[in-house]
């Protein structure tokens, strides 16, 4: 979208909050955004100053209208901003990068029901307690499970009338104390149950009522006079106040909270989540988030805010923050310490996106010493065109003439930032007259792509073009007819400034002159156009030995060469004098030409 296109919507739009939209040709969202001033945040993206911003332009550029909506207040911008975000998940909004994969611990929805832990989630009525980011986590809860409430682990059909008709015999699990027989009836279903109840406190992180039902258990049983099991619920008791002590305790003061913390560095940023329940942190999370053109971190908290306390299911009335946010769609209090443990929590908050952050360069540079040059400079490559793909595979065209003669091109093909030479294709000019630098890249684009799409072969993921802007335009064109110019990304390298162009954007970038990126560029530019030389210089070769005068006897190919190199075509050559040609090839041959074409005119 230029900004003629804006300009002639500009005075119909309102200075009043409200949520805009940016949409491409497809009438796909790609960017959405909210203002408390509809127009001068609009007009912002319009003005005479550039975005420094390379995606900001792209967007702006890949936008082909943008729609708006007003709304009463800024409160209400924020919560359809976040609503449109998530319904649509524009291109150009933050993405959050969460592609791992989380653990659950499952009460399954049965008689007697089996607690075990699971990565799917299956909506058969069954509890899911978590996600849980550590495995180590759900082995600890599983294992004070097994050791507090013995649970069947089998998976038969425990109905009433199965159980009545003695289908099934106890096991192992039973004799070694992990089961209380409900398979054989010897456990009722009520008393399995309670203990069901007992299981989903712990998990709440709920150890009072835990405790208050083990210590009833055990008066019961001294009352009834069972000291074996009484001595049994006492270890069991002693085994859960030691998992209690055990377990990070913030504060026997606070009650349940989140606590959220936001690391900015370029690109991305950080989100740490604390879940806190009865004053025990339980649960701990961090997520990434791609800020693409959202470079607000209060945006960016209150956005990831909702999404982790879905993800974790999360009710606390409570959520600590490091800066005043406005949470539309949170129900809670909002609170940004000060001082005492809740200052304390949102500090450790903070030092685990430290660690974090460190721990990511850390892998980061591991992984790229163990990258091949070859990924490094493809992944540099990537990063200073703001590709979506590595270019695994690139082309590169060039033409070459001597004054309009002998018109030809050249494709060369990297793979793995490596000449590939068998891809190689050479163009004889065919629909050209003249030297015409533009109107002979047409041709070659539309013919290699044309070949491509229509033998269904894989296209290149950057195509570069030895040339100035106007040689881009004429690439640029032919990839729009062939609608390619979404699915490969076109730049033009101009020679003078080494400078990169985009198409249909008159601002250049200027790549590190140092950089290996930049060297792969030239690499390619320099390579298609010694190609496009040799293959010029070989079809000017073919025409001299093709030549009438190679008939003239006595006259050899060099001597040919010479003449057409002087005198261009053989019809000039007709109408020399005996001294011109002598000039080039000395008299002796000048004289047996003159008389080859005296002959042949008589005849």
């Amino acid at each position: 979208m230029t900004t003629a296109d804006y300009q002639k919507e500009a005075a119909s739009i309102p200075k009043l909050p409200g949520v805009y939209r940016f949409i491409d040709k497809d009438d796909t969202i790609i960017y959405v955004g909210k203002a408390k001033n509809l127009k001068n945040r609009l007009s912002s993206y319009f003005g005479e100053k550039k975005h420094a911003a390379y995606k900001t332009r792209t967007m702006v550029k890949n936008a082909l209208r943008f729609e708006y909506l007003v709304v009463d207040t800024e409160h209400d911008a924020l919560l359809l901003e976040n609503t449109l975000i998530k319904k649509f998940q524009p291109r150009y909004n933050v993405m959050l990068k969460d592609g791992k994969s989380y653990t659950y611990i499952c009460i399954k929805n049965e008689r007697f029901p089996r607690i075990f832990f699971t990565r799917r989630v299956i909506k058969d009525g069954s509890t899911y307690f978590g996600p849980y980011t550590s495995k180590f986590k759900v082995s600890q809860l599983l294992e004070v499970i097994k050791k507090l409430f013995p649970l069947r682990s089998c998976s038969y059909l425990l109905s009433e009338s199965n159980i009545e008709k003695k289908k099934f015999k106890v096991c192992l699990e039973y004799h070694i104390k992990n089961c209380e027989g409900p398979c054989e009836g010897l456990e009722s279903e009520e008393a399995y149950d309670q203990k069901i109840t007992q299981v989903t406190n712990i998990l709440k992180g709920q150890l009072k009522p835990v405790k208050e039902f083990l210590k009833t258990e055990m008066q019961t049983n001294v009352t009834e006079l069972e000291f074996e099991k009484a001595q049994l619920n006492k270890e069991r008791l002693g085994y859960l106040e030691d998992y209690h002590a055990k377990s990070t305790v913030v504060s026997a003061h606070i009650r349940d909270l989140d606590v959220f913390s936001i690391l900015d560095e370029e690109e991305w940023a950080y989100v740490s989540y604390l879940k806190v329940v009865n004053g025990t942190l339980i649960n701990s999370d961090t997520v990434e988030l791609k800020k693409n053109l959202n470079t607000d971190l209060k945006d960016l908290l209150a956005y990831t805010i909702p999404e982790l306390r879905q993800k974790f299911n999360s009710i606390a009335p409570e959520v600590i923050v490091p800066m005043n946010l406005k949470l539309p769609e949170v129900e809670a209090k909002v609170i940004v310490p000060q001082r005492g443990e809740k200052r304390k929590l949102l500090d450790l908050a903070e030092k685990n996106l430290k660690y974090f952050s460190l721990q990511k360069r850390k892998a980061e540079l591991n992984k790229k010493q163990k990258q091949t040059p070859a990924e490094r400079i493809l992944k540099t490559l990537q990063s200073d065109l703001q590709m979506s793909e590595i270019p695994y595979h690139i082309e590169c065209f060039d033409n070459s003439n001597i004054q309009g003669s002998h018109p030809v091109a050249s494709c060369v093909v990297f793979k793995n930032a490596k000449p590939s030479k068998k891809d190689y294709r050479k163009f004889n000019i065919k629909t050209v007259i003249g030297p015409d630098d533009f109107a002979s890249m047409e041709e070659v684009v539309r013919r290699r792509y044309t070949r491509l799409v229509k033998e269904d072969e894989p296209l290149p993921q950057l195509v570069v073009i030895d040339g100035g802007k106007g040689q881009l335009s004429s690439a640029h064109r032919i990839m729009k007819e062939l609608g390619i110019e979404e699915k490969v990304t076109l730049i033009g390298i101009a020679k003078r400034l080494e400078e990169i162009f985009f198409p249909e954007d008159p601002i250049p970038i200027y790549i590190n002159k140092k950089s290996e990126s930049l060297k792969l560029i030239q690499f390619a530019r320099n390579e298609a156009h010694r190609f496009a030389i040799t293959f010029h210089r070989n079809q000017r070769s073919k025409d001299f030995t093709r030549s009438e005068l190679l008939d003239i006897k006595g006259i050899g190919k060099k001597s040919v060469e010479k003449l057409l190199k002087e005198f261009r075509s053989v019809e000039k050559i007709k109408q020399l004098s005996l001294e011109e040609l002598k000039s080039v090839v000395g008299e002796n041959a000048a004289q047996k030409i003159l008389a080859y074409f005296a002959q042949k005119k008589d005849h």
